[in-house]
């Protein structure tokens, strides 16, 4: 193993960080063991007992972290790495308190960074900071419930802005879109603009559902190629390694489509397995094919193009199910190689022999992330994908289909709950036809438009349903100054976070009980449910005392604002929802397609599928009734002389904005984050030694933005493209960037230089 130091520690703001060489396998022992040592050290050993074997099991609570779908036969630790920190983050013994805050000024505060604020521990009261003060002060609930009800009334609803992240769970996210549109407002953004907005808007243009069409059995079970684009399961959805490892012992192929190549997909070593217990682990990737930076539209187009040119297509599926397939077969017939080639970074010999594998097999998935989701063509680029199912007749039948893979434990629920700043004209005559007053119809702010809203002084109150907006959000400090131009901003949040010190003149800080926790409001134990990735709602318990006496679920912060600003005898009973969650799931199965029968469904001990037309019965509510075709025009940012393309990404120490520790174990990082990985190659051309410490500038119509201090490491990147962790690089992504369609920051595709440190 190859170990370099940093000769340049000292310019960083991480002095400890080291370098080695990345992994070629993932999880294994030492898996087991870094989350043996993150839940101990949390949690302690009772504790840690406690919640793990609870994490996912029928009874238990649902993983906080990411939306990977539960076995119908689970194992007794049916948790990952990731997980058991994501559970012990939440369950930790650790608070924060009004001493804390006393001890810290805001001022204090911003200085450190996300894992340090974070770490602190659990939120224990509701707090506040006015305008002009330093500290945030202690604050009863009355007084915060009525302060935001106050701040409310005094507006234009439009002129509030209410953002939630994938955490809420189902009853949560429904009374909360309630409460808006009671309100007046559809300004409804969520963690979703900045994720799987891009699969939603291409999947309900072409298949007529913004939603994935397999389930876990269609993966584990069914599949005899799978093709794995833009996403790194090894780290963000860890579980679905054992359901490849599944796969292939049925004989599945597994093609990665990636920029870089990344252990969880070279090889698994399952830690439930003597095999994988073992040195010897399951190779998963058959195929590795490492496309350029959003050079995936070209790839798949490529293939496209040799399937018609076969006539290795499905004609009897395109003949009875999809439109559009002549003009899109001239379309490809039309494309150049030399494009082709150069856009994706593939050679042409290499894509045909991937068409080959193609056409060797009858059940094809393609799995795919933000890799695919955060580019100005992500939209045509995931309709290209759909393209490459549909000729082959691949949705509707097992083992086939579209997987966009969800990041977070409930962001796909939200959404079917109603968390959307554009709703269908059917669902808001569903709550006026259930609460009795009339939705606005005119849609509101997705996150871009929130925040150029804040910025341009449009917002007055900002309230966040978990989450870590600022820290999130693209153009940090466009982001950040907006906030501060809010009049008030809330945060109900479960840990201090990025949010709380970027704040509006006035702030809230409204803590809540986590996943983990037993929930007794109204007197007795209630329970959520959440959406998985593939369309399967179940409940979720939780089981820990709660961290303190001054917590309050998600659902009855929610009701008593809603008790505050309307009462409850204006159509919704806002008292009696807060003390009662079978009532909200009583209102959610008359409102939401799929929920008939809602409460009953839910005590199945594996949850129940919600509806899926394509899936089920390769029905497409697409305006014409048949699934769209389509060929899209060749195109990919390509960065000018000099400069590099960067997609941002996570740590394995991270979920999201959250970021556990600073090692990154799979890439040979430790002790650091402020790293940008680059091919040597490029390093070579531009001078640049590995090692060296480099500000990193993007540029943008409107001017340049800089992240300084970055440690070059030379990496098996393609050429033209690098990498580097977010949140640190937000500050990179341009606020008007963004996806044609969706709108979902172009976080994934950003043209930056390299500048020496300075």
């Amino acid at each position: 193993m190859t170990e370099h130091t940093d000769e340049h520690a000292e310019d960083l703001p991480e002095p400890t960080l080291r370098i080695r060489d990345p992994k070629t396998s993932a999880v294994g022992i030492p898996g087991v063991l870094r989350s043996l040592e993150y839940s101990l050290r949390e949690m302690g050993p009772k504790r840690s007992l406690q919640t793990l074997l609870k994490v996912n099991q029928v009874g238990g609570f649902d993983c906080p972290s990411c939306a990977w779908p539960d076995p119908d036969h689970r194992k007794a630790a049916e948790f990952c790495e990731n997980g058991a920190k994501a559970v012990a983050w939440e369950a930790t013994r650790k608070r924060v308190d009004r001493d804390f805050f006393a001890a810290s000024s805001v001022a204090s505060l911003r200085e450190r960074d996300d894992h340090w604020l974070e770490a602190q521990g659990r939120l224990t009261e509701p707090m506040y900071i006015g305008p002009g003060e330093t500290h945030y002060s202690p604050i009863s609930w009355g007084d915060a419930i009525g302060l935001i009800a106050d701040r409310l009334r005094a507006t234009d609803p439009d002129r509030s802005v209410f953002y939630t992240s994938g955490r809420a769970s189902n009853e949560a996210a429904f009374v909360y879109q309630l409460l808006a549109r009671q309100l007046g407002t559809n300004n409804l953004p969520d963690c979703s603009n900045m994720c799987h907005e891009s699969s939603g808007t291409a999947l309900g243009e072409v298949i007529g559902i913004g939603k994935g069409t397999v389930t876990y059995a269609d993966i584990a079970e069914h599949a005899d190629l799978i093709m794995i684009a833009g996403q790194n399961p090894g780290t963000n959805h860890p579980r679905m390694l054992t359901a490849l490892e599944e796969a292939k012992s049925h004989g599945a192929k597994i093609v990665s489509i990636n920029p870089l190549r990344e252990a969880g997909l070279v090889k698994f070593r399952n830690p439930q397995t003597l095999r994988g217990v073992s040195s010897v682990g399951t190779k998963l990737a058959d195929v590795h094919v490492p496309v350029k930076v959003n050079g995936d539209l070209a790839l798949f187009a490529g293939l496209n193009k040799l399937l018609v040119e076969r006539d290795a297509v499905a004609h009897p599926f395109l003949e009875e199910h999809t439109e559009g397939f002549d003009v899109a077969a001239q379309a490809w017939a039309a494309m150049e190689w030399d494009d082709i080639t150069r856009l994706s970074g593939i050679p042409r010999e290499d894509i045909e022999s991937l068409a080959d594998l193609v056409e060797s097999r009858e059940r094809i998935i393609v799995c795919w992330a933000m890799g695919l989701t955060q580019h100005k063509n992500s939209v045509p680029t995931i309709r290209e994908i759909a393209s490459f199912l549909l000729l082959r007749g691949n949705i509707g039948k097992p083992g086939a289909g579209v997987a966009p893979i969800r990041g977070h434990s409930n962001v796909q629920g939200d959404r079917t709950m109603g968390i959307w700043e554009k709703p269908p004209a059917a669902f808001l005559d569903a709550l006026r036809d259930e609460f009795g007053f009339d939705p606005p119809r005119e849609h509101g702010y997705d996150v871009v438009a929130a925040i150029e809203a804040m910025r341009d002084g449009a917002v007055d109150v900002f309230m966040a349903l978990g989450g870590n907006f600022a820290a999130a959000t693209p153009d940090t400090a466009v982001t950040t100054a907006a906030l501060a131009d809010v009049g008030l901003t809330v945060q109900v949040s479960t840990k201090l976070n990025r949010s709380h010190v970027h704040h509006g003149r006035e702030a809230l800080i409204l803590p809540c009980l986590g996943r983990t926790e037993r929930d007794e409001t109204g007197g007795r134990e209630q329970h959520v449910s959440v959406e998985d990735s593939m369309g399967m709602v179940h409940g979720s318990y939780g089981r820990l005392l709660p961290g303190s006496k001054d917590l309050r679920s998600e659902v009855g912060i929610i009701c008593a604002l809603g008790e505050a600003l309307f009462g409850s005898d204006q159509g919704v009973d806002w008292t009696g929802l807060g003390v009662d969650y079978d009532r909200i799931r009583d209102h959610i199965s008359r409102v939401v397609p799929g929920f008939e029968d809602f409460e009953n469904k839910l005590k199945s001990p594996n949850g129940f599928p919600l509806p899926n037309g394509p899936r089920d019965s390769r029905t497409f509510t697409t305006t014409s009734g048949l699934a769209r075709i389509t060929a899209n025009p060749l195109t990919a940012v390509e960065a000018p002389p000099g400069h590099l393309l960067l997609q941002t990404l996570r740590s394995h120490d991270q979920f999201n904005t959250t970021v556990y520790g600073y090692d990154d174990r799979y890439r040979g990082i430790t002790g650091g984050r402020h790293v940008v990985f680059v091919n040597p190659d490029d390093l070579r051309e531009l001078g640049i030694e590995d090692g060296a410490t480099v500000d990193i500038v993007s540029v943008w119509t409107d001017g340049e933005r800089r992240a300084k201090t970055f440690r070059v490491v030379a990496y098996g990147t393609p050429r033209g493209c690098v990498a580097a962790y977010f949140p640190e690089t937000n500050v990179l992504v341009p606020l008007d960037s963004y996806a044609d369609g969706s709108r979902t920051p172009t976080s994934k595709s950003v043209v930056v230089r390299l500048e020496p440190h300075r």
